[in-house]
């Protein structure tokens, strides 16, 4: 089953850029999941284990480098796409 999951990072700090620059590498690494962002948040478009695999993934690099960071994940199951985005 395919998911879209839209994540956007809060990271309580003050260098809040480097903590959101580090979560967005993790999450480009991983080829099997198409990684789109933008202004305000990032989805994920892949197979449901593969998407969340990844995003365990890159939530606990982001904990283990910036102890305190809020997350909020929006996941909609068997979504496609469309020319312009998500749908």
């Amino acid at each position: 089953m395919n998911v879209v999951v839209e994540v956007s990072m809060y990271p309580l700090r003050n260098d809040y850029i480097a903590a959101i620059d580090e979560f967005l590498a993790t999450l480009h690494s991983e080829g099997d999941v198409e990684v789109k962002t933008n202004r305000v948040s990032t989805q994920l478009f892949g197979e449901y284990d593969a998407v969340m695999d990844l995003l365990q993934l890159a939530t606990r690099r982001a904990y283990e480098q910036s102890s305190t960071a809020v997350f909020v994940y929006k996941v909609i199951p068997g979504a496609g796409r469309t020319v312009n985005g998500y749908e």
